[in-house]
């Protein structure tokens, strides 16, 4: 369990995701926030390795400010459909453009993360495919409205009230809500059995 895994250490979690913040929770996992604000630049690099990269450099970033006895945590998650990568939307309009795009179609979630301490790192990816329900335009506006859209990669939350139009998951629930955590189990337990911790 990771809770019992990760008692020992002290862990800054590199994000300012609420989402982040519930799985931690929920995990019962004992940490700190400290954001990093680096540029997550898109590029043509494969989907993974660029969320990898970006998770990675957001915990270099924040580890160069700790006291080097830190556990640092960090992920990037990227909305892609059709190979457009779908960012956090910047308008109302652009918002809606997003969601009539996923409706009725499946796009890939990719969540890249990394685990740094003073003696090593580990990074990996998680790829899961979502299918969204057709949505009219009526259910897009409503949507929009309760403001959920505005601060999520997608233009979407999974776990609020954007569950209404998910019709199918394929792969890991919680990389679509930005963090992996299967793939962090078994980074921090490949990193402990290493020493790297």
């Amino acid at each position: 369990m990771l809770d019992k895994m990760l008692n020992d250490y002290q862990i800054i979690l590199a994000s300012q995701s609420p989402r982040r913040r519930e799985i931690f929770d929920m995990l019962g996992l004992r940490y700190e926030i400290q954001s990093s604000d680096i540029a997550e630049p898109v590029n043509g690099e494969d989907h993974g390795l660029q969320a990898m990269r970006n998770a990675k450099n957001k915990a270099e970033s924040v580890f160069a400010k700790s006291d080097g006895h830190s556990v640092i945590v960090s992920a990037d998650t990227i909305v892609v459909l059709e190979s457009r990568i779908l960012g956090k939307p910047e308008s109302v309009e652009q918002a809606h453009s997003y969601l009539a795009a996923l409706s009725a179609n499946t796009h890939t979630v990719v969540s890249g993360i990394c685990v740094m301490s003073g003696k090593g790192q580990r990074c990996g990816y998680e790829k899961t495919e979502v299918s969204f329900a057709p949505l009219t335009d009526d259910e897009i506006r409503d949507y929009i409205r309760t403001n959920e859209p505005m601060d999520k990669a997608g233009a979407y939350g999974i776990q609020g009230f954007g569950s209404q139009f998910i019709a199918r998951v394929e792969g890991c629930y919680f990389n679509v809500m930005g963090f992996p955590i299967r793939r962090f189990y078994e980074i921090a337990r490949d990193m402990i059995s290493k020493g790297m911790l």
